[in-house]
């Protein structure tokens, strides 16, 4: 249940339009939603401003099918991370309007509800090989309601190239920047702008990278202010964090300045 459902549950009790028994009905049902295959946590949404979200790794397809049912039928938005090639085959044939990503190995499928205002935010990746993990982030914020700026293959091998991309990175509410190898280019963004950086190590490297453990002990080394650190390949992680900055920016706008 989202914040408008609620609202539209309530108004419907002012109005007469559903009687107190179904009112309270449903919000026994609101805490959780109980499956064969999981709990949901049917309040996710109301409380956090987004619904659950189902991580693909380690179910089968016939769960992450269920599970997605469940969601979409509740009305909320779906999203779906770390599919493999069968269940991202098998969400895009249960539900066509969605978007399946098999670069970020990620589906989603928007409710129709309308998610709060947001800036927009960019995610910044140092190589071609760290893409799938950039648009893990990416697909994330677009979840999320959230405008995407993309700045590709910008790594610190040519720091001309994230340069030239100054204005943009000092217009945005939030950066995530997403690096292996050693992890330096969060540091480069992060003396840049003014505005927070979300660091994502990724496990791009060869063996003294140690599947990105070089790049995220680099990134928490950082000598830039402002530079925070998600767990190695975790675009999803950086993509929502960026996107709460970016929504509390944009309710910014509307609270008058004091004088």
């Amino acid at each position: 249940m989202t914040e408008s459902d609620l609202r539209r549950l309530l108004r419907g009790l002012q109005r007469g339009d559903t009687d107190l028994d179904e009112t309270v009905r449903r919000l026994q049902r609101l805490p959780m939603t109980e499956t064969p295959e999981a709990t949901l946590d049917a309040h996710r949404g109301l409380r956090c401003g987004f619904p659950e979200v189902i991580y693909g790794e380690g179910k089968t397809v016939e769960q992450i099918l269920s599970i997605a049912a469940h969601l979409v039928a509740s009305g909320s938005t779906l999203l779906a991370t770390r599919l493999g090639p069968e269940a991202l085959d098998a969400l895009e044939a249960a539900h066509p309007r969605g978007h399946c990503v098999r670069e970020a190995r990620l589906f989603t499928l928007a409710s129709g509800e309308r998610l709060p205002a947001a800036d927009s935010v960019a995610v910044v990746s140092a190589g071609t090989s760290d893409q799938p993990v950039a648009e893990e982030a990416a697909w994330t914020a677009t979840a999320l309601g959230v405008p995407v700026r993309r700045v590709r293959d910008v790594g610190v091998a040519g720091v001309h190239r994230v340069l030239a991309h100054q204005d943009l990175l000092r217009s945005v509410a939030a950066v995530v920047v997403v690096a292996g190898m050693e992890g330096a280019l969060p540091s480069v963004v992060g003396g840049l702008t003014d505005r927070p950086v979300v660091a994502v190590p990724t496990s791009v490297g060869y063996g003294a990278s140690l599947g990105g453990l070089a790049a995220l002990l680099g990134m928490l080394n950082s000598c830039a202010a402002g530079v925070t650190v998600v767990n190695i390949d975790n675009g999803f992680g950086a993509g929502y964090a960026a996107s709460l900055i970016a929504r509390l920016a944009a309710a910014s706008h509307d609270v008058a300045p004091r004088v």
